[in-house]
């Protein structure tokens, strides 16, 4: 399936939900997001990572391929007051100094990643000691609930589509840190309720990597269509309230002796 995030990049901007403040609290506790240190954000898409990071007082630089949604995260960094540097690239090849870097953070992306070159260019461009932050925020797919109905509706439109049904815990990220040398692997996670109202539902599935990412407009309407109608049907009251997991994974480089 050939996935496009830029062709999402308005809806993404406007109904994708942002990290909570309470992932940055915990990764200030742990040293990571510290005023001044140096953070790259890769996949940084609209940046709702990296201005989690730029609004604590990092200096971050965010890397995507999509210009769509590096523009979208220029818009929405000038709203929130928060300057960020973005440039086009790519996690496996970033063309960054090595050892420069404080903070390597992935906010809702890693599986897109060649996942063991990603590890081995974040490791690269680590400081001694510095850290490795894969982060995710995942709607829940509980029995009936709305998430349940509307990845089943997912999968009439794409019988292709295999993210479908995914718990919010990602051990196999573990794995891909500690085979590129990181150490003192750390992971941490906790369930919160987001709250949508029907049009924020369905632009949140619109960039869905089934849907607005990946088929053609006219399909994509008509997913629109009938999953506005499925609403209506079977969750009329709002706002919708959807849990989500947060999860994160925090691996360290080893420390020069």
């Amino acid at each position: 399936m050939s996935v496009d995030f830029g062709r999402t990049a308005e809806d993404y901007a406007a109904y994708r939900a942002g990290f909570p403040a309470e992932l940055f609290v915990r990764l200030r506790a742990m040293g990571i997001g510290l005023p001044g240190q140096r953070v790259v954000d890769l996949g940084t898409g609209t940046g709702a990572l990296a201005r989690g990071f730029a609004e604590g007082g990092c200096s971050v630089r965010g890397i995507d391929p999509a210009t769509a949604l590096l523009a979208q995260a220029r818009r929405l960094d000038s709203q929130a007051g928060v300057t960020i540097t973005y440039q086009v690239g790519r996690a496996e090849e970033t063309g960054l100094r090595s050892g420069g870097w404080d903070v390597v953070s992935a906010g809702q992306c890693w599986h897109w990643f060649d996942r063991p070159r990603a590890a081995r260019e974040t490791r690269r461009l680590l400081t001694s000691g510095g850290a490795l932050v894969i982060c995710h925020r995942d709607y829940l797919v509980l029995a009936d609930n709305v998430c349940a109905a509307t990845e089943d509706l997912v999968l009439q439109f794409n019988p292709t589509w295999t993210m479908a049904g995914g718990t919010g815990i990602h051990p196999e990220w573990t794995t891909d840190a500690a085979s590129a040398g990181f150490t003192d692997l750390e992971t941490f996670s906790f369930d919160v309720t987001v709250p949508y109202t029907h049009e924020a539902w369905r632009g949140r599935m619109r960039t869905c990597n089934g849907i607005g990412a990946a088929l053609p407009d006219a399909i994509v309407t008509a997913f629109d269509a009938a999953l506005a109608q499925l609403l209506a049907d079977r969750f009329p009251a709002e706002p919708l309230l959807v849990p989500h997991r947060i999860w994160a994974l925090v691996a360290r480089t080893p420390t020069a002796p």
